[in-house]
């Protein structure tokens, strides 16, 4: 290969580098504006959720109707999670009791002890707070006038299983909002 031969072969290799340079630059914006798009997808999807879980962890209080051991385990179910501070469970097993659950934004109600109370439970807590009636076959079904009552209010799931009950609580605190009092 002469002198001619090896000047073609590299001006050759630099038209190609040329190419592969102006063709570089407009995948790099696209990269670019994927990454961007991608973080504020995230960061207006991902991030509130984490951060209301987050404060719903740490900060809001759970108060726990339920009597003697149905309590106790109940109290045990959240704290054996890992998830739960044992200063934000609030125990009430009594009726004079009630007054305690002003401070908490999650109601959690063992229905075998609260048949009678359930609907008065209910009323007791605001509008954007979640209530969950744990409500195991053991305990009888819920009559459905009850049913009904429970269903025409907001944030409020029954429940049938100790690890659906988990789950709930946790949905719940996503899906109503941590207001700082």
């Amino acid at each position: 290969m002469g002198k001619g031969g090896v000047n073609n072969m590299a001006n050759f290799i630099d038209s190609v580098r040329n190419i592969l340079d102006l063709l570089g630059y407009p995948s790099t914006i696209i990269v670019f504006g994927g990454v961007v798009t991608g973080f504020i997808g995230w960061a207006s999807g991902i991030l509130p959720a984490i951060l209301r879980l987050g404060n719903g962890f740490a900060k809001r209080k759970i108060v726990i109707f339920a009597k003697n051991d149905n309590s106790q385990s109940l109290i045990d179910l959240l704290l054996d999670s890992g998830l739960f501070l044992d200063k934000n469970i609030i125990r009430v097993c009594k009726e004079e009791d009630f007054g305690k659950a002003e401070e908490a934004t999650l109601f959690l109600v063992n229905w075998p002890d609260w048949k009678e109370k359930v609907i008065d439970i209910n009323n007791r807590k605001k509008d954007g707070e979640a209530m969950i009636v744990y409500a195991p076959k053991s305990g009888g079904f819920i009559p459905e006038d009850i049913m009904t009552k429970l269903d025409n209010g907001r944030n409020v799931t029954v429940t049938n299983f100790r690890g659906r009950l988990l789950n709930d609580v946790v949905t719940a605190l996503i899906t109503t909002g941590y207001t700082k009092k």
